[in-house]
């Protein structure tokens, strides 16, 4: 028999956290007084509580109750049958656990949303735009549009968008260029406009190499270096670093000279003076590719413990330097690749390191609005004013949230350019939502299903409230579903 996920070991830890809570938590008068008459003492006498009732049911919650439609139970003959979808087919009626078959319905509406921006898209891949991916059927989008190869740029919710532990586990369930971003970003339209050119485009800002601005730069670092660290010292220390002084360090002047060769041992050695017309005019930036080779050589052999150096014996940048001044190195030196070396920038090539380029997402092939409670507000009471001045009027009267809301789902809506934008999870005037068919269905129950590397292509955060052993845990569920800001995840009671 199916049984569902938390450890029985948690349950009165989880029943004496309830209990603590009450203190602060609006819960509901009735659920505080089944809380308060639970047998505690008398079904925890063990160390351990072994569940008794099987879960044979599981419930999304639906507003202030648990809901029929959305759920899915084992029925005697041990089918498994959804409150809206009927009969589960096998395999997945033995493969996917309850708490996920219950959450069917926002998974294929997030389905039915990305098959139909595909079909206007021709079958190209491209990228969405997901506001609300927080909520289920925006998770269920974002996850299958990236299985299928599209980018994605999500943006979370204000009532979720705080959580950075969820926005981070977000942004892992989605390949590169996908993101995902708090509402608070995306409102402030210059931003979420830069952030989706980049991952369309592929182009994440990064201005080519300009060798000659970096051989520019090395000389005068090196001129500077030569003139603070000269060779008139024992190493490349400052003056006070091994000067004598009669009366800080007598007691030490037996064996300051032995000290102080120590000391100065670890230090590289004095520059000699740089002649800049020289250096001007002898040091290419071919010379300086020759010269970026050999430090990594030096760079890799003292990460590898190797002894012998690479080929540069003691290294000493300044005399490296002034060495191929006195003797230019052949040019075809500087042309050699040097394998092994990420991030290289080359100085004469003027391009970028290959894992610098970014995947190109795509053209935008449209956009998906979640509802939210707060955007609906705003939409609402921006849509019941008639004159433009009365629609920025509504704005100023509705709650700064709900503006954020707004404002935020505008801005991704106006980043579609043009591209098909659908409504998912509720109605929002003046725009479309698509109808769930059997293929969606299909598509949402092979996504949750697990492959044979043991991966899916959908997953929730789910928090599931067993009722078949705490009956009142129906009523909690409710609660916590209900309360404000709730969390990032799924409530689904087992029954």
């Amino acid at each position: 028999m199916r049984r569902s996920a938390p450890a029985a070991s948690m349950a009165v830890r989880h029943m004496t956290e309830i209990r603590s809570r009450m203190v602060d938590e609006d819960i509901p008068q009735s659920v505080r007084d089944n809380i308060r008459e639970f047998p505690m003492t008398t079904l925890w006498a063990e160390d351990s509580y072994e569940y008794t009732t099987p879960v044979t049911s599981a419930h999304m919650i639906e507003g202030d109750k648990v809901s029929t439609l959305d759920s899915v139970a084992i029925s005697p003959d041990g089918s498994v049958i959804h409150g809206r979808y009927g009969p589960i087919p096998e395999p997945a009626a033995s493969s996917i656990p309850l708490e996920f078959l219950a959450l069917l319905r926002p998974a294929a509406e997030g389905a039915a949303a990305i098959r139909f921006l595909n079909e206007k898209a021709g079958g190209k891949k491209g990228t969405v735009l997901i506001y609300g991916v927080s909520m289920a059927p925006g998770m269920a989008a974002a996850q299958i549009a990236n299985a299928e190869g599209h980018a994605v740029v999500g943006v979370i919710s204000s009532h979720h968008s705080g959580n950075d532990d969820f926005g981070l586990g977000l942004k892992h369930m989605l390949d590169e260029p996908g993101t995902a971003v708090p509402e608070e970003y995306a409102y402030v339209k210059s931003k979420l406009r830069e952030l989706v050119k980049g991952v369309v485009t592929g182009d994440e800002g990064y201005s080519d190499v300009d060798g000659d601005k970096y051989l520019e730069d090395f000389k005068d670092l090196f001129v500077k270096y030569c003139e603070f660290y000269p060779d008139t010292r024992p190493a490349a220390v400052k003056e006070e670093d091994y000067a004598f002084s009669e009366d800080n360090m007598g007691k030490d002047k037996e064996f300051w000279d032995i000290n102080m060769e120590a000391y100065l041992s670890q230090f590289p050695p004095g520059a000699p003076p740089a002649d800049k017309a020289k250096l001007d005019a002898l040091f290419t930036k071919e010379q300086f590719e020759i010269f970026r080779q050999k430090f990594w050589k030096q760079t890799t052999a003292l990460i590898c413990d190797d002894d012998k150096g690479g080929d540069c014996g003691d290294f000493s940048p300044p005399h490296l330097v002034q060495s191929q001044i006195r003797d230019p190195e052949p040019v075809s030196k500087a042309q050699e690749v040097s394998s092994g070396f990420p991030f290289r920038y080359s100085m004469l090539n003027k391009e970028n390191p290959k894992e610098l380029d970014a995947p190109v997402g795509g053209k935008v092939i449209g956009a998906v609005i979640c509802f939210t409670p707060e955007l609906a507000a705003a939409a609402n009471a921006v849509a019941a004013a008639k004159t433009l001045r009365e629609k920025a009027e509504a704005l100023e009267f509705v709650t700064k949230t709900e503006k954020q809301a707004f404002l935020a789902a505008r801005s991704v809506i106006q980043n579609a350019d043009g591209a098909p934008v659908l409504v998912l999870g509720g109605k929002l005037p003046g725009m479309d939502s698509v109808e769930t068919t059997d293929a969606d269905v299909k598509t949402a129950l092979s996504a949750f299903d697990m492959d044979d590397a043991g991966k899916t292509k959908l997953n929730y955060f789910v928090q599931s409230y067993r009722a078949s052993d705490f009956p009142f845990y129906a009523a909690y569920a409710i609660h916590r579903a209900n309360e404000i800001l709730a969390g990032p995840r799924q409530i689904v009671v087992l029954k």
